[in-house]
C-alpha cells in the first residue's frame, strides 16, 4: 500500500513539474521565430519595401510590402507560428498576380522585429497599429485580412475591431485552448494557457465576408476545428481543400482557384 503510495505521489509530482513548464515556457511552445541581424537582407521575386514600424517604445515591428503592377487593395496578411519574412515572403506572389498588394509583418522577437511577446495584447496591440498606419494609403473597404495558423486567431480579432473587405482564414483553430487540450488532453489547459485567440468568439461579430480554407489530414490543427468555426456565422464560407495538410494549400490548385475568385468577387 505504500509503495502505491508512493507511485502516485510520484505521478502527481511529475504531472505539476509538466504543468508549471507549460505555463511558465508557454511562449517558447507557442511560438518559434527565426532571428536576424538588423543587416540581413530579403530576397524575392516580387517588388517589396522593407517598414519599421514602432508600435510601442522599444518594440519595432518589421514588414515587407509587396506591390502588384495594377493594384485594387491591400492583403494584409498575418502568418504561423515559425520562422520569419525569410520564408514567408512567397505568399506574396498568390496576391500580387491577383492585382493585390501585401503587408505581411513579423511579430516581436521575429526576424528583425524587436521586442518580446509576453501576453495576447502584444500581437492584437501590433496587428491594429499597422492597420492604422496602413489606412493612410488605403481605404478600408479595400483591405484584406488574412491569417494563417496561429495568424488567424489574431487575423479574426482585427476584423472585428475594425472595417475591412473580407477575412479570409488559412487553417484555423477553434480557439487555441481547444486546440492545446487536442495535442495535451492530460493537462488543465483551460486554466494554464493565458493566450485564448479565439476564432471562436471572433468570427460571431465580425461583419464582412468570411472564408476559411481547411486541408482534411491537416496534422496539426483538425479539419473539424475548421469546420465547427465556420459554422458560427452565417457569412462564412467554408471551402474543403480535399487531401491538404497544414503547410501545404497554397500546393493544391482549388487553393489557387478559390483565392483567385474571392480576391476578384465583387461584393
Amino acid at each position: 500500500m505504500k509503495k502505491m503510495l508512493y507511485f502516485i505521489a510520484f505521478l502527481f509530482a511529475i504531472f505539476l513539474l509538466i504543468s508549471l513548464a507549460v505555463y511558465y515556457l508557454q511562449e517558447k511552445l507557442i511560438f518559434h521565430p527565426t532571428k536576424f541581424s538588423a543587416d540581413f537582407r530579403y530576397q524575392f521575386p516580387v517588388k517589396f519595401e522593407e517598414i519599421n514600424f514602432e508600435t510601442e517604445k522599444g518594440v519595432t515591428i518589421n514588414a515587407l510590402h509587396f506591390k502588384a503592377d495594377t493594384s485594387k487593395g491591400l492583403a494584409l496578411y498575418f502568418h504561423g507560428n515559425a520562422g520569419a519574412l525569410d520564408s514567408w515572403g512567397w505568399v506574396a506572389e498568390d496576391f500580387t498576380r491577383n492585382n493585390y498588394d501585401l503587408l505581411i509583418m513579423d511579430y516581436r522577437g521575429y526576424g528583425k522585429s524587436t521586442g518580446k511577446i509576453n501576453s495576447e495584447k502584444n500581437l492584437h496591440h501590433d496587428a491594429s497599429f499597422i492597420y492604422n498606419e496602413m489606412l493612410k494609403e488605403y481605404a478600408a473597404d479595400k483591405i484584406v485580412i488574412y491569417g494563417r495558423s496561429i495568424g488567424t486567431g489574431i487575423a479574426s480579432k482585427l476584423a472585428v475591431n475594425n472595417t475591412c473587405k473580407l477575412l479570409i482564414l488559412e487553417t484555423p483553430y477553434y480557439n487555441l485552448r481547444d486546440l492545446a487540450k487536442k495535442h495535451m488532453p492530460f493537462l488543465p489547459v483551460k486554466w494554464m494557457l493565458r493566450y485564448k485567440l479565439e476564432n471562436n468568439a471572433h468570427l460571431q461579430k465580425v461583419k464582412c465576408p468570411v472564408y476559411i480554407l481547411h486541408g482534411t489530414y491537416d496534422e496539426v490543427v483538425p479539419y473539424e476545428q475548421g469546420k465547427r468555426l465556420s459554422q458560427l456565422a452565417e457569412n462564412t464560407t467554408f471551402i474543403t481543400i480535399e487531401g491538404g495538410t497544414h503547410n501545404n494549400l497554397p500546393e493544391f490548385p482549388l487553393y489557387q482557384q478559390k483565392l483567385v475568385e474571392i480576391l476578384n468577387s465583387e461584393l
